[in-house]
């Protein structure tokens, strides 16, 4: 392609001089030290962006625009640049440059969600995101999922926590979407590889389970273990019993402790009251969570309390539980 650019601009000027300058200059690093941002404005022209580039320096001497133009115009890509925000690294030649333009090879932003938050947090973050356009900044939850295709789904647990890369422009519904396909697609996958007899009757209510499951672990191989610890409680009936659904159910008006009056105020969420699994999810759990759900550890420890190190004593009885209070609480041989 580049000969026969040396052949068009040799026909068309009738120098062979100019279409050595032209492949020389074509073919030579653009002076950039370092990374340079470029962003094209949707219905910008190539001509366009090329002037801002010799307005700032990196398109030097003014007549390799020229050049470039010809040769994108000759090669039928002048008009197929596409909009966008860019990053020129340093060595980039010309015709780098175009074929980046061409190509659509746009910088990627990046935002992690992460596991144990909940949606709340999320979506903060993401409208916190200067790469990301909000088009529904006032949107409650619901509406969230509604535009996100999932009406009167609770929106709690149902975003995949991960690190997304994305480019600039990126509206807050299709980020939404994209974490939400996630989650359906991990929870799929586990739950179609999920242990027989496990007393879940849908793949949501295992969601729930792994939400739990999250909150409670400080050392991430002991998520089975803790999963052992529910799942055991639920088939004998035995209620789950766990702060962190205390914390979730007192909202906003938790203060960083939890009280007597916490444990006996009942509500959904008050796993100390009621039976069973909460109504929903109380934050974004991992696919490891997901997985210790659907696939807890044997024994028989009913009882865990922690040690003050990240991991936890588990017990198989309440006196030995007691035990453990006494020692790992409370300080006592």
């Amino acid at each position: 392609m580049r000969s026969f650019f040396s052949l068009l601009l040799l026909l068309l000027i009738g120098s062979g001089v100019v279409a050595w300058d032209a492949n020389r200059l074509l073919q030579a690093p653009l002076p950039l030290s370092q990374a340079e941002p470029l962003e094209i404005a949707p219905g910008s022209s190539l001509s366009t962006a090329l002037s801002g580039l010799q307005a700032r320096g990196i398109m030097q001497p003014p007549r390799l625009s020229l050049y470039l133009r010809l040769y994108a115009r000759f090669t039928g890509v002048s008009g197929r640049i596409k909009a966008g925000e860019y990053e020129l690294p340093p060595g980039l030649n010309p015709l780098d440059l175009l074929a980046l333009l061409v190509e659509g090879k746009t910088r990627l932003h990046e935002l992690r969600l992460t596991e144990g938050w909940t949606f709340a947090q999320a979506v903060k973050l993401m409208r916190e995101h200067p790469a990301i356009r909000q088009t529904r900044p006032e949107a409650t939850p619901e509406e969230l999922m509604t535009a996100i295709g999932r009406a009167g789904v609770h929106p709690e647990g149902r975003l995949f926590p991960d690190t997304y890369r994305f480019p600039k422009g990126t509206t807050d519904i299709d980020f939404l979407r994209r974490a939400a396909e996630a989650m359906d697609k991990a929870l799929a996958a586990e739950w179609e590889g999920r242990e027989a007899d496990l007393p879940y009757a849908t793949p949501e209510e295992a969601l729930t389970m792994a939400s739990i499951i999250e909150k409670e672990t400080g050392a991430a191989f002991e998520r089975p273990q803790i999963g052992g610890v529910f799942v055991r409680r639920l088939r004998m009936g035995m209620r789950l019993q766990t702060d962190p659904t205390i914390i979730y159910g007192l909202g906003a008006s938790f203060d960083g402790n939890i009280r007597k009056a916490d444990l006996l105020a009942d509500n959904p969420y008050n796993s100390y009251t009621r039976d069973g699994l909460p109504p929903s999810p109380i934050c974004l759990p991992s696919r490891a969570a997901i997985h210790a759900a659907l696939h807890p550890a044997p024994g028989n420890a009913i009882f865990f309390v922690s040690k003050g190190d990240g991991t936890h004593q588990f017990s198989d009885s309440l006196a030995d539980h007691e035990a453990a209070v006494r020692r790992f609480q409370l300080g006592q041989p």
